[in-house]
């Protein structure tokens, strides 16, 4: 979802610059080697790190996923899985546009979620949540028994009982896709939250669900796949035992956005901080 403006993704940009600049100083020197650094703290470094390197080889990362595999063997597992998925959904990731591609199950093992977007201040959708609808639909008429999980909460501004969700559920059932299918989470205001609580509901009410395809615009699609692998990989018991697969995704092509590797730094440590 998309719900600050330019100007302030900007501030909070260059403040998580310096931030991670400081912490993960030329992604090469030993920082904060204290004994009281805390499980979390040695996450946020390990994050900050690659945020800002963008590489899995340096030696600041491996310094610190080192002392996280000494401190929590299966919470060390897990940060190592979850860089490596962080390395292939900005660099190895294929997008599908406007439709899911072939050969995926279609069983109701399988759901697409559909990430959200800003509501005018009026509740109505704007155009790119629109777009992202007419992939979800083209994909749910491709998978007829497959679920479709539509996440997002309330963003219009003049509007607070309008969540993105219910917006987005509504016209799928509008437009042919059987009310049985659609499942809605309007708590979430972040991309964090998108995968933390759609995995609550999926875990609550269907256990059949296995099987996860992001649909977003292009620029949101390698961030919905890393956050909720990653959050799929901080709830199993180890690294390797995830219940949910992220095995597609499909894109709107949006005509303009870009989330950096700094967002995905402070989405992942939002997901670690909420457990």
């Amino acid at each position: 979802m998309r719900k600050i403006t330019k100007s302030l993704l900007s501030i909070i940009s260059s403040a998580l610059v310096l931030t991670m600049a400081l912490i993960c100083t030329a992604c090469g020197e030993n920082v904060d080697s204290s004994p009281e650094r805390d499980k979390k703290k040695l996450i946020n470094e390990i994050t900050s790190c690659y945020g800002t390197c963008e590489d899995d080889k340096n030696s600041t990362l491996e310094c610190r996923l080192r002392e996280l595999d000494e401190m929590d063997p299966v919470e060390g597992a897990k940060w190592r899985s979850i860089i490596a998925l962080w390395k292939q959904s900005n660099g190895g990731l294929k997008l599908n546009y406007d439709v899911l591609p072939d050969g995926l199950p279609d069983t109701d093992e399988l759901c697409m979620v559909v990430l959200g977007f800003q509501l005018n201040p009026d509740g109505s959708m704007r155009d790119e949540l629109a777009g992202r609808l007419n992939v979800a639909k083209a994909s749910a008429e491709k998978y007829p028994n497959a679920f479709v999980l539509c996440t997002g909460g309330p963003t219009a501004y003049d509007n607070k009982d309008a969540t993105e969700a219910d917006v987005m559920a509504r016209w799928l059932i509008e437009n042919g896709i059987s009310e049985k299918r659609v499942i809605a989470e309007n708590k979430s205001l972040t991309t964090a939250q998108n995968a933390m609580y759609s995995l609550n509901i999926l875990d609550e009410k269907y256990p059949q669900v296995t099987r996860l395809a992001v649909i977003s615009s292009d620029y949101h699609i390698a961030s919905g796949n890393l956050l909720f692998g990653a959050e799929s990989t901080l709830r199993a018991e180890a690294a390797g035992l995830e219940k949910y697969e992220i095995i597609s995704n499909a894109a709107y092509k949006a005509p303009s956005g870009s989330l950096s590797t700094m967002f995905q730094a402070s989405a992942l440590n939002e997901l670690s901080g909420g457990r």
